[in-house]
């Protein structure tokens, strides 16, 4: 059960407009790279421009919750 409420608790979190655009977005330049709308390399580029942001975020994020985390144990 505890399993269940974990995974439930971690698919709302992923859920939200930043990750909703993230997604949007690379599937919008993946699809205009197949079809030979915009260069490759400057797909590359913006995804990983996102990609990193997206990651960065989230990091940044676990990271001040864990130091509010801390603060408060003090």
């Amino acid at each position: 059960m505890r399993t269940v409420n974990k995974l439930v608790d971690m698919l709302a979190k992923l859920i939200d407009v930043k990750t909703i655009v993230t997604f949007t977005i690379t599937a919008v330049f993946a699809y205009l790279a197949v079809k030979h709308k915009i260069p490759a390399d400057k797909v590359y580029e913006t995804f990983l421009m996102i990609i990193s942001f997206y990651f960065g975020t989230q990091h940044k994020k676990k990271e001040n919750k864990k130091e509010t985390e801390t603060e408060k144990e003090e």
